[in-house]
C-alpha cells in the first residue's frame, strides 16, 4: 500500500480570537477559525466572491503564541494537516467534523499593540512539535 500524503497551506484571516485551553496533562492547545476569501467569474460573467471557513487547531507552545499574540482580523498563513473526526450525535446521528492540525502558524502583518520583534518565530518547526497522535484529551 502507498503511503498517503495530507498536507494543507492556507492563507487567511482570522475570523474570531483564538479560544486557548489545556489538556488534563497540561498540554496547551488552541482553536481558532480563519476566512479564506477567493474570487471567480461565474458562467453569467458575474464576479462572485465566496469566504470558506476553516477550524484551525495549534498543540503546544505554538497554541501559547497564537493566543497571546493573534486576535481577530489578522492575516495568518497556517501549514498542516487536515483531520476529519467522525462522532455521534445525542439523536444518534454519525457527523463528521473536518479541521486544520497546524504544525507551523506564521504571523501576517501588525497590530498596533505589537511591533514584529516582539513576535516569536515561530519558522522553526523542531521548536513545535506535531499534535501527539497518541493524545486523546481534546477539552472541546
Amino acid at each position: 500500500m502507498a503511503r498517503g500524503y495530507n498536507k494543507v497551506i492556507l492563507l487567511g484571516n482570522l475570523a474570531r480570537d483564538p479560544e486557548l485551553s489545556y489538556t488534563p496533562s497540561g498540554q496547551a492547545v488552541a482553536k481558532f477559525t480563519i476566512a479564506v476569501n477567493r474570487s471567480y467569474t461565474n458562467r453569467d460573467g458575474a464576479l462572485v466572491d465566496e469566504v470558506d471557513f476553516i477550524p484551525i487547531v495549534v498543540w503546544g507552545k505554538q497554541a501559547e503564541n497564537c493566543s497571546q499574540y493573534l486576535t481577530k482580523g489578522r492575516a495568518v498563513l497556517v501549514e498542516g494537516r487536515l483531520r476529519v473526526r467522525s462522532y455521534e450525535t445525542q439523536d444518534g446521528q454519525r457527523r463528521r467534523a473536518f479541521e486544520v492540525v497546524a504544525l507551523r502558524v506564521q504571523f501576517l502583518g501588525g497590530t498596533p499593540r505589537m511591533e514584529e520583534e516582539d513576535i516569536p518565530s515561530l519558522r522553526d518547526e523542531e521548536d513545535f512539535p506535531p499534535f501527539d497522535e497518541e493524545e486523546d484529551e481534546i477539552p472541546f
